[in-house]
């Protein structure tokens, strides 16, 4: 009988022969992560001061600009990590690589090179990341596209993080140590962000999209009506 790396990911038979522990402990990964995301929010919330008539003024406006910031930071950054170096994932001792290996203890998807992760996560950091930053600009800028872009990315991550939760959770779950910690913090707290968030801000889009609609049908019918007047 082969003998196979031991590792601490679920489900306990999964192979993964190129297995090395993180030389990272758990509150080093999360201190590296968490101090990463506080500078960006830093960074962001400074940025949204440097433009006098900026729109993104206002509590709501800067954390909506500093999601899409985040997101794309994530996005493309993170979650493009993963999806180029995916298959050596499990022996990385990159920062990224550890930061991934100790999220796996809550989804070991993500070191089996599972089809739907991988395809998944590469449409969302080489599509919403890049979109993200946009969104980000175009709220900086006021620009007519922000509406636009907030709805699409938006609608993505909704959908994305749904099947994310439903091709597992309808197995029972078995890529997931059911520890609570790693069950309902990492895998059920740090995703549910981003089925909620976008859900607001495609509210929010939808609302802007149709205001905007309705005066330019009102507009072109006045336009209309004169055109016949004449």
């Amino acid at each position: 009988m082969t003998e196979h790396t031991p590792h601490p990911y679920y489900p306990l038979d999964l192979i993964l022969d190129h297995y090395v522990p993180n030389t990272y402990s758990m509150a080093d990964t999360l201190t590296l992560l968490f101090s990463t995301f506080g500078a960006i929010t830093v960074g962001s919330i400074a940025l949204s001061y440097q433009k006098r008539n900026s729109t993104i003024r206002g509590l709501g406006n800067q954390l909506t600009f500093l999601w899409f910031v985040m997101c794309g930071f994530i996005h493309l950054f993170l979650e493009g990590y993963f999806g180029i170096y995916h298959k050596t994932l499990a022996g990385d001792q990159h920062p990224l690589a550890q930061v991934w290996k100790e999220y796996s203890l809550s989804d070991s998807r993500y070191l089996s090179s599972d089809s739907f992760v991988l395809i998944m996560e590469r449409i969302t950091a080489f599509a919403w990341g890049p979109l993200a930053f946009f969104t980000a600009y175009a709220m900086y800028h006021n620009r007519p596209a922000r509406h636009i872009a907030q709805l699409i990315i938006s609608l993505g991550q909704i959908y994305g993080c749904a099947l994310y939760y439903a091709t597992t959770m309808v197995e029972g779950s078995p890529h997931c140590d059911p520890h609570p910690y790693y069950y309902y913090f990492y895998f059920g707290f740090f995703n549910i962000f981003w089925m909620i968030v976008p859900s607001i801000l495609m509210h929010n889009s939808i609302k802007n999209l149709y205001r905007a609609m309705k005066v330019a049908v009102a507009a072109e019918t006045q336009t209309s009506k004169a055109k016949k007047s004449k």
